[in-house]
């Protein structure tokens, strides 16, 4: 369903998580930007407007995912940016940052410029691409920053591999320091992760996995940290998993570095007892940890340590999952269920819903250097409606995602988009279940 002219959305619970403002209150949209917001008090609507009840739900700015691999080009059969733009669009997600591990990498301006093209073409929800780091991904020769960021790339990253090469990460900073760009980097050192497939400790030993020890993060992030120092690059650890690693990042804070960091929904909300008997669609990257290293994460996002939280969106067709755990792929799904997922901290009271909902919106928005994630006047219209105590037991069937290997299959969450809206279109409705395009 497409909009035009005004739209008011009324009777609303405005949250916004810039301020942190909760309160009654009424959105104007025109032109694909807020026009009015009204707390309290309902405006006399323009002629012609199109009204849109809110019923006293949640109304906030759209998600913000700094974390999804779309399967588009090359991977198809797991992703497109259609089934994925559809998926965030359901999760009240209004955009996402696709990483660039595809079929080609992207790794220069023309594959950039095709994601974008793709992505207006198909895409129900604003799509930005992160480009590589290095040509390939193969941790040797660096991209070209500059001409990336000129065709549209938001950041740089290798995905789901680490920039193992120190003296390559410290010519990427130094690079991003020159062209003010984001270095995004996954924070594992492949030898220290070797052969493990989860946690290093008693849980694995039980159930005779070779572990993924804390250190192959934190050694890795250490360097990072000492080359940030180094060079005074922007640098974002895309997703912490430990209680040592928010220490290291706590540290770099103080010492006024550059440096941002994420966590998965995935390791703040689960540990490594989800994995039960040897459930693959728990094999994640980072892996589930111990509940202590849980609680240091939610600890962690509360003080302000980690800034975003992130949905890990990596869709595993059927016969990279339905294997022994050993030899299963890592990835899940995450961008559908992101805010059903998340929104399990704030029903069990450990973290308030504006300090979620501000590392899901306002705080990835100002890491991208967007204008988006915020209730302002002139502000971009991508607003999602929030019923926050929306009982419901998911079922993959029922996901937008081509893949479904959800480690929240047969879950039973509380929260959930719906309604979603991007540059004042209606691009999601649960109730009608509909969706449309811009």
């Amino acid at each position: 369903m497409v909009m035009t002219g005004h739209v008011l959305l009324t009777h609303a619970s405005l949250l916004d998580p810039a301020t942190s403002r909760e309160g009654p209150g009424h959105v104007l949209v025109h032109d694909g930007r807020i026009a009015d917001i009204a707390w309290g008090a309902a405006p006399v609507a323009p002629e012609g407007a199109e009204i849109v009840d809110c019923g006293g739900h949640v109304l906030s700015p759209g998600l913000i995912d700094l974390r999804a691999f779309v399967g588009e080009p090359g991977a198809e059969h797991r992703e497109t940016l259609a089934s994925a733009s559809a998926a965030a669009a359901a999760g009240g997600v209004t955009t996402l940052v696709c990483m660039p591990d595809t079929n080609p990498v992207i790794d220069g301006p023309a594959i950039v410029d095709f994601v974008l093209r793709r992505a207006r073409d198909t895409a129900c929800v604003t799509v930005l691409p992160a480009a590589a780091i290095t040509k390939g991904l193969a941790g040797q020769e660096m991209t070209e920053f500059g001409l990336l960021q000129e065709a549209g790339a938001v950041a740089f990253t290798d995905g789901l591999k680490a920039v193992r090469n120190a003296q390559v990460m410290r010519r990427a900073l130094t690079y991003a320091r020159d062209f003010d760009a984001l270095l995004m980097q996954h924070v594992e050192e492949p030898d220290l992760v070797g052969e493990g497939v989860m946690n290093e400790g008693e849980m694995a030993s039980r159930l005779g996995l070779v572990g993924i020890p804390r250190e192959a993060e934190t050694v890795m992030l250490e360097r990072d940290i000492r080359l940030v120092r180094l060079t005074g690059g922007r640098y974002h650890a895309a997703m912490i998993s430990c209680a040592d690693s928010v220490e290291i990042v706590r540290r770099a804070k103080h010492d006024g570095l550059p440096v941002t960091c994420g966590a998965s929904v995935n390791n703040l909300v689960l540990n490594e007892g989800d994995i039960g008997h040897y459930r693959t669609f728990c094999r994640l990257s980072p892996p589930l940890r111990h509940e202590t290293d849980r609680l240091a994460l939610v600890e962690a996002l509360n003080e302000g340590v980690i800034d975003v939280i992130v949905s890990d969106h990596n869709p595993q067709d059927v016969e990279t999952k339905r294997l022994p755990f050993a030899e299963a792929a890592d990835g899940a799904l995450g961008i559908e269920t992101l805010l059903g997922a998340a929104l399990r901290l704030v029903h069990t009271g450990d973290v308030a819903l504006p300090r979620l909902l501000e590392a899901l919106t306002v705080t990835p928005a100002a890491i991208l250097r967007r204008e988006a994630g915020r209730l302002a006047v002139g502000a971009p219209a991508d607003l999602v409606l929030i019923d926050p105590d929306l009982p419901y037991v998911l079922d993959k069937r029922t996901l937008k995602s081509r893949s479904k290997n959800s480690p929240f299959d047969e879950a039973r969450l509380q929260g959930a988009a719906i309604l979603t809206m991007v540059g004042g279109h209606v691009v999601y409705r649960a109730a009608q279940g509909t969706e449309a395009a811009a």
